[in-house]
């Protein structure tokens, strides 16, 4: 692998599983010295001590990016430890729970929001803020999904928020494009990691869900971890305000269950 983040610092958040532990280990392989965010202290540990054992440099900070404190304490720990902030992949996220709207609790509803709306704006407040500081330059990915492009009857919550993903994506890099700070979006469809076996592991359901990807198997989390540290290389420094698809050809057109 290239060192294309070579002399860099990058932040993954929800980095203590699937997608984020993915793409921190890669960050690290690729140059980068990586500060990985989660709520779980064994999970994140573990996380950066298999960077270090690929011989990177990594530092795990417990972290709820609901909270704006946690938020701005883990910019602020990453700036202090490795002296600047780069790149940033806002990860973190959750399923919450998939029912009709009629039964949906209004604590789930917040709660989803709270997790993968407020969480993605809070990291891109305190991130934007510490790229400025440093003059200007930087990508930031946010984590949206196929959810965030299409309808889903009982996962309008989650639906929801994936759509104010993009929503948010799209307006921070019109405001940071003059400062040369990119903001990108990444969405998945189905992709083999806890979360997906949570929603999809039952044999009827993963059935189900294999038969709407027309390439007949789900994303692996090294797939989406190449394309995000592609999305904040040089090689897509004309690219921002977008969300890329990785979805096995999920919506490229009518593809109903055989």
């Amino acid at each position: 692998m290239t060192k294309d983040f070579e002399g860099k610092v990058a932040m993954v958040t929800g980095g203590t599983s699937g997608i984020g532990r993915e793409s921190a280990i890669a960050f690290a392989k690729a140059g980068a010295k990586v500060v990985v965010a989660g709520r779980r202290d064994a999970e994140g540990a573990e996380t950066a001590e298999l960077i270090r054992s690929a011989g990177g440099n990594s530092l795990f900070v417990k972290t709820d990016v609901a909270k704006a404190n946690e938020v701005e304490a883990l910019v602020k720990k990453t700036v202090e430890t490795f002296g600047r902030l780069d790149v940033a992949f806002n990860n973190a996220g959750i399923e919450g729970v998939w029912v009709p709207i009629i039964s949906q609790t209004e604590k789930d509803f917040d709660r989803t929001m709270e997790v993968n709306v407020k969480g993605v704006w809070l990291c891109l407040r305190y991130e934007i803020r510490q790229m400025l500081k440093q003059g200007g330059g930087g990508a930031i990915v946010n984590m949206s999904s196929i959810a965030g492009l299409m309808g889903s009857a009982g996962s309008a919550a989650y639906g929801a928020s994936k759509h104010a993903v993009i929503g948010l994506t799209k307006a921070a890099a019109l405001e940071t494009a003059k400062n040369r700070i990119r903001v990108n979006a990444v969405c998945p469809a189905v992709v083999e990691t806890p979360m997906g076996e949570r929603l999809f592991g039952a044999p009827e359901m993963k059935k189900y869900a294999l038969s709407l990807h027309p390439l007949g198997r789900f994303g692996a989390p090294a797939e989406i971890a190449s394309a995000v540290l592609w999305m904040c290389s040089d090689g897509a420094a004309f690219m921002t305000g977008h969300s890329l698809v990785l979805d096995g050809g999920f919506l490229a057109g009518p593809n109903p269950p055989s």
